[in-house]
Parts: C-alpha cells; sequence; structure tokens
C-alpha cells in the first residue's frame, strides 16, 4: 500500500514575545548602574560645566558636556528639537536715541537707520504639530541684520528659565517631552517624567510659577513680552562694560487667555496663534514691541541678593528701571514659510561689537549648542549662506567648500596669513570695526561646581507668587492642581507640596486639597542628583528672604489697558436686525482700531428689519466664541427671537461669560441674554452692558474691552490661600 503523503504542518504563530527577544541584545537598562560617558568613562558629576573658578567661564575641554549636549542637538530631524512650531515675521528696529555711553553696537547709536529685522515666535515643548494653545514657554527669538554682522536676540516670553547650568538641558527637554515609552502627552508637561524631574530639581521653582501662571497661555504673540533670560554685556567705545539684560514690552500690553478657553481654541483653531498673528501684518495692524534694557555697572555685580550670572533669577524692575531705548515693529509676512520661518538658524553667538557675553554657565552651554544643532538640522556648515541667514553686509573668510556651498569664491589662497593674495581678506583692527572680546579678568581652578550664589531657588518664586493679583494666583492653583492631577506617581504629588511650601504655605494648602492630599513636613529640598562625591550639604537651598515683598511689574493686572486695537468682536444677528444698533457699534469698534465679524444662523446675506443687506462673516457651526475678545446682540424683533432659538448663539453668550470676557446687548435683544445661564448674574457684573442709546452702549462697551478680562467672575477659592 503506497504511504499517504503527510499534510505538511501549519507553521505556528511568532510568539508574542520573539520581537521582544530579537531586540533584547539592544536595550539598555540604568536601573542600579554607574553612569557613563558613551565611551564608557564613569561620570562624576552630570550637573556642573566644568568652570575656571565657579563663578568663570565654561570651558572648551569639557568632553562631558559636549558628548552630552552634542548628542541631544543631534536626535530629531529635520525639526527643531525644542522651538518646532514657530511663527515668523519681517520687520524693522529703530533706536529712539543714542546709547553711546554704554555700548558702541552701531544699530544702537544710530538714530537715523532703521535695521531690518526678522522675528520667529514659537513654543518649546511641542511638535510641529503641535497646538498653539498649549501651556509652555514662548520662544521670542529676534535677528537684527545690522551694518556690522547679525545679531540674534534668542530669548523667550518668560524672564527665567528651568535650569542653572546647560549640562542640564537635555535632562528637563527629555522630562518634557513625550514620554519615551508611549509618546504621550504631546505638547504638554501634565505627565509623570516632568513633574519626577521638576520636583528633584528645586532650582526650577521660580520658572515653574512663571510656567503655571497666565503667562504661559497669551493671548497672542503681539501681546506678549519678551527677555533675553540671560545677563550680557554691553561695552562702549572705551571698553567700559555694563551688565544687561534685554526686554520686549508690547504696545498692545500683556494678555492671555483662560485656560479653559486655550483648550477649546486648540480643538476650534490650534493655528489661533499663528492666524492671529499673519492676520494682524496682512490687514495693517502692525505688532510693536519697544525694546528696553536694564543697564547695571560693572561695579554693581555683587550688589544684589541674588547672582547676575544665575538665568534663574530676574532684576526686579523697582532695583532696576527698565529704560526703554527703541521700537520694533512687524510690518512684512514671510513670502515661503520653509525658506524662512523653518530655516532661520539663530544663535546666541552671532553678535556685534559693544554686545558680550557673560559666565552664565546656561549661556556659556547655549553658544555652543546653537551651531551644532544647526549643522544637523540644516545639513552641515553652510547654512549662513541660506538667504534667510545671511546678513546684509559682505561676508569674506577663508572658509571654503562643504555640503551646499553656495558661494563661489575666486582667488588662489583660501589661508592666512598668505603673500600670495595680498594676505586678503586681513584683520580687523578694533578702529575699523573688528569685534573685541571684554577684557576680563578670570582667576581660579578647574572645578565642577554650582556657586553658593546659585542656592536661592525659593526668594524670587515667593516673589513672583505674592505679586500676582488674586484671580492670577487662583489660575497658579488651578494650573498646578490640574498639572499635578495628572501625575499618576502619588510620591511625586507629594514631593512637588513640599516644594509649594517652600514657595507659599497657602499655595501648597490649596493644591494639596484639590490633590486629596497632605502637605508634608517640610524639608530644605536639595538637587537630588548631586555629584557621585559631593556633601549634599553642598547643594541645600538656602533660605533668603527678599527685601522687596511685591513687583508690580510682575502682575499682568498692572499692564497696559488703553487700546482695543486688533481686538475681535462678535456681532450675534439674523434676518430682522435693527441694523442702526448694528452698525452703530460696529462703527465705533472699527473706529477704534478693533475688528468686527457679524456672526450668523448661514453664510452670504441676513437682511435687516428695513431690508438692508448685511454681509456674514462666519456662522455659528464655523466659529466660536473664544476666537473672539467680546460679544454684542444688537436689536430687531425677528434677529432677537432668532438668536434666542438658537441653542449655538446661546452656548456662544455662555462661553464668553464664563471666560470673563465683555458682553453687550441693545436693550431690545434682553430675550436673548435672558435665556443664558448668567442673566440673573448681570446687575452685579461690570463687563455686562445693556442699553437702548446705541453711541452709549458702543462708547461703554469699548471701555469694558480695553480691560481685556472681569476676572472677578470667577468663583472664588474654595478654602483660604
Amino acid at each position: 500500500m503506497a504511504n499517504k503523503k503527510t499534510k505538511p504542518e501549519k507553521p505556528t504563530a511568532e510568539p508574542s514575545n520573539k520581537k521582544s527577544e530579537q531586540l533584547g541584545q539592544f536595550r539598555d537598562d540604568a536601573n542600579g548602574q554607574l553612569m557613563t560617558t558613551n565611551t564608557g568613562t564613569k561620570i562624576n558629576d552630570d550637573q556642573n560645566t566644568l568652570k575656571a573658578s565657579d563663578r568663570g567661564p565654561s570651558l572648551l575641554e569639557d568632553f562631558i558636556f559636549r558628548e552630552k549636549i552634542t548628542h541631544f542637538d543631534h536626535e530629531r530631524i529635520p525639526e527643531r528639537v525644542v522651538h518646532a512650531r514657530g511663527s515668523g515675521a519681517h520687520g524693522v528696529f529703530k533706536v529712539y536715541e543714542s546709547q553711546s555711553a554704554v555700548t558702541k553696537a552701531l544699530f544702537l547709536n544710530d538714530t537715523e537707520t532703521e535695521t531690518p529685522v526678522f522675528v520667529r515666535f514659537s513654543t518649546v515643548a511641542g511638535s510641529r504639530g503641535s497646538t498653539d494653545l498649549a501651556r509652555d514657554v514662548r520662544g521670542f527669538a529676534v535677528r537684527f541684520y545690522t551694518q556690522e554682522g547679525n545679531f540674534d536676540l534668542v530669548g523667550n516670553n518668560i524672564p527665567v528659565f528651568f535650569i542653572q547650568d546647560a549640562i542640564k538641558f537635555p535632562d528637563v527637554i527629555h522630562a518634557v517631552k513625550p514620554e519615551p515609552d508611549n509618546e504621550i502627552p504631546q505638547a504638554a508637561s501634565a505627565h509623570d517624567t516632568f513633574w519626577d524631574f521638576i520636583s528633584l530639581t528645586p532650582e526650577s521653582t521660580h520658572m515653574i510659577m512663571w510656567v503655571m501662571s497666565d503667562r504661559a497661555i497669551p493671548r497672542s504673540y503681539r501681546m506678549m513680552e519678551g527677555f533675553g533670560v540671560h545677563t550680557f554685556r554691553f561695552v562702549n567705545a572705551d571698553g567700559v562694560a555694563s551688565f544687561v539684560k534685554f526686554h520686549w514690552k508690547p504696545l498692545l500690553g500683556v494678555h492671555s487667555v483662560a485656560w479653559d478657553e486655550a483648550q477649546n481654541i486648540s480643538g476650534k483653531d490650534p493655528d489661533f496663534h499663528r492666524r492671529d498673528l499673519w492676520d494682524s501684518i496682512e490687514s495693517g495692524a502692525f505688532p510693536e514691541w519697544e525694546l528696553g534694557v536694564q543697564i547695571v555697572p560693572q561695579e554693581d555685580e555683587f550688589k544684589f541678593e541674588f547672582d547676575l550670572l544665575d538665568a534663574t533669577k530676574i532684576i526686579p524692575e523697582e532695583l532696576v528701571p527698565v529704560q526703554r531705548i527703541g521700537k520694533m515693529t512687524l510690518n512684512r509676512n514671510p513670502d515661503n514659510f520653509f525658506a524662512e520661518t523653518e530655516q532661520i538658524a539663530f544663535h546666541l553667538g552671532h553678535i556685534v561689537p559693544g554686545i558680550d557675553f557673560t559666565n552664565d554657565p546656561l549661556l556659556q552651554g547655549r553658544l555652543f549648542s546653537y551651531t551644532d544643532t544647526q549643522l544637523l538640522r540644516l545639513g552641515g556648515p553652510n547654512f549662513q549662506e541660506i538667504p534667510i541667514n545671511r546678513p546684509v553686509v559682505p561676508v569674506y573668510n577663508n572658509q571654503r567648500d562643504g555640503h551646499m556651498r553656495q558661494a563661489i569664491n575666486a582667488g588662489k589662497t583660501s589661508y592666512g596669513p598668505n603673500s600670495l593674495g595680498g594676505n586678503s581678506p586681513a584683520q580687523a583692527k578694533a578702529t575699523e570695526g573688528g569685534y573685541v572680546s571684554y577684557n576680563e579678568r578670570i582667576d581660579g581652578r578647574k572645578i565642577r561646581v554650582r556657586s553658593k550664589s546659585f542656592l536661592d531657588h525659593f526668594s524670587q518664586a515667593r516673589l513672583f507668587f505674592n505679586s500676582q493679583s488674586d484671580p492670577e494666583k487662583n489660575h497658579i492653583i488651578d494650573a498646578l492642581s490640574f498639572e499635578l492631577g495628572k501625575v499618576k506617581t502619588i510620591a511625586i504629588r507629594e514631593r512637588m507640596l513640599g516644594i509649594l511650601s517652600m514657595v507659599d504655605k497657602g499655595l501648597a494648602a490649596e493644591v494639596a486639597y484639590a490633590l486629596g492630599l497632605h502637605v508634608p513636613t517640610p524639608e530644605t529640598p536639595i538637587n537630588k542628583n548631586i555629584p557621585a562625591d559631593a556633601d549634599p550639604g553642598d547643594y541645600e537651598s538656602v533660605q533668603v528672604e527678599s527685601s522687596l515683598k511685591k513687583s508690580e511689574a510682575l502682575s499682568m493686572a498692572n499692564t497696559i489697558k488703553d487700546s482695543i486695537q486688533t481686538r475681535k468682536v462678535a456681532i450675534l444677528a439674523a434676518d430682522g436686525v435693527d441694523e442702526k444698533s448694528l452698525f452703530a457699534v460696529k462703527e465705533a469698534i472699527e473706529e477704534e482700531g478693533g475688528a468686527v465679524e457679524v456672526i450668523a444662523p448661514r453664510l452670504g446675506f441676513i437682511m435687516s428689519q428695513n431690508d438692508e443687506q448685511i454681509q456674514v462673516d462666519d456662522t455659528f457651526l464655523t466659529t466660536a466664541s473664544v476666537l473672539f475678545d467680546a460679544v454684542y446682540v444688537p436689536g430687531g424683533t425677528n434677529s432677537v427671537a432668532s438668536i434666542a432659538a438658537e441653542a449655538n448663539a446661546i452656548h456662544f453668550l455662555n462661553e464668553a461669560f464664563k471666560h470673563c470676557k465683555p458682553i453687550a446687548a441693545d436693550a431690545n435683544a434682553m430675550q436673548v441674554l435672558e435665556a443664558t445661564y448668567f442673566s440673573k448674574k448681570m446687575e452685579n457684573d461690570e463687563g455686562v452692558i445693556v442699553s437702548d442709546d446705541a453711541e452709549g452702549l458702543a462708547s461703554e462697551f469699548i471701555e469694558a474691552i480695553k480691560q481685556h478680562r472681569f476676572w472677578e467672575r470667577e468663583k472664588p477659592r474654595r478654602i483660604p490661600a
């Protein structure tokens, strides 16, 4: 009998852990291991760059820092590792009066010439596809195309930073980025890894107070301040140096959105800030800022309670007033987003004669990092030849070739000194505009250590919190409660409560209440990641009580409130609207520089009660109250009845009231307001205006819009702060 052919067995499914086994040989588990460099050398101190004395400059020989920051700079391509999502615009800067007494920088002395600028605003933590409205620091980077070369002022909308030493920059960004195991969450700090790092890094406390404040959710790029963050130097023609802090002061004032509003905007229009900047420039409402400086004479370096080289500290304006020395106006949108906004390569090392660095260890590290980043992101050493990066003055040097070289260099020589080319290009004397570094004396031993003057982590965090208005304090408490409420590890929450108790016990108690926890017994925090052989006492936070208890400049409640320029006002209307009340308010607002949009149940035109056609700009389906600064409801029997019956219109008003915005209505539109949840609260609310006098209503409404918000509508805290 012939043998039967056996049916081949069906292959079994690959074990679920097979792929993990294949990748296992590449898995790195650092648990319980000692830290090493990528070449295996064990690291004794991962917290401080190598410096010439504890307050001296960082040294180029620091192989540990260079390896760490180089790897970090090259981690992601092609978008920026940080500040990936940005918007840019062209403009001009003009100084008011010559600043020759403190700096020889030509663009700060020539009162006749307008210096071209390009500005890039950005969020820090998110990817290019993230929302504009994340709770985050905002980058505020300005390039001045001066007659002495490019000067880049690369700052933020917050004047301090999370860390004091650049060697910690990869750590803070790794912590705030999406968690590496699941790539969640995007553009958000409300997760375990961020707060784990922050709770172990008390030097971050001051920055955290700013990031949890309304400063982290600006109304627009046009309504936020900018800061150089670091202390720089001005040097005049005689070689005399002064310390300087840079500020940008928006002429429209400093304004924010509510956190709930920000989340809604992210769903309705995640390009909100980008669109706002573009539209304002296209409409001719050019954004403006004044450049301010705080000048500290060289001999006053040690007169303060804080260290000028500590990037986690400000110089309060009560101690050193901000002098406004010039104005920047953004007046042209880019022609191509990629070629300009995406390819611009900022660098703190782009400076001109009259401006110099200090030994701030965060600044010193950034001086290396920025060029290193561009080498990868923009493909090589010739990124300066990309049009947006070229200076407005000619470039002559002996640098040649390389990837994507654009210049065609004539001649035989590319070295110096040379005789075959007449020793050209020649070095420039100082009198010819050659850059000469400030002649600072440096004495000290090579050492990895943090200066003792950097150990005060709480006095300015306390100053910031105490300087806030009651609504602003409430928003900080809510922000911390939200963020820490997203943290799953209870021990991290408790550590942060301990940190907050060092700032303000009422603040800590409020957040603890929201988290269902008790504030732990306060201990003097130290940086837990100290050098292996260090004495923990050397890293223990120093308790300092600032002589300044409050600073008016730190509260947005004290900002300029004298204009409604570019403010967006929604008019809710339908067929049968009273065109007189509508146009009276519309024209008054536009005359003051505000922008008005008519929102109706459908697009096209609506007919007024006197059969006049009125253009509709948007519908209740295609827009939302969170995209506007104020709301007006005109009269007209049929229009009022239609709006009152439109659920989306009532929601529009309810949401505007919830977000503390000005609301106005013709007296004949009370039927609409009575359908809202806030109708019984209107009598005591200054931000709700009702009148049958259209001109008087318009005037009062405009004054209300100038105030930006009526935060007192929000509920008081549940327990005393």
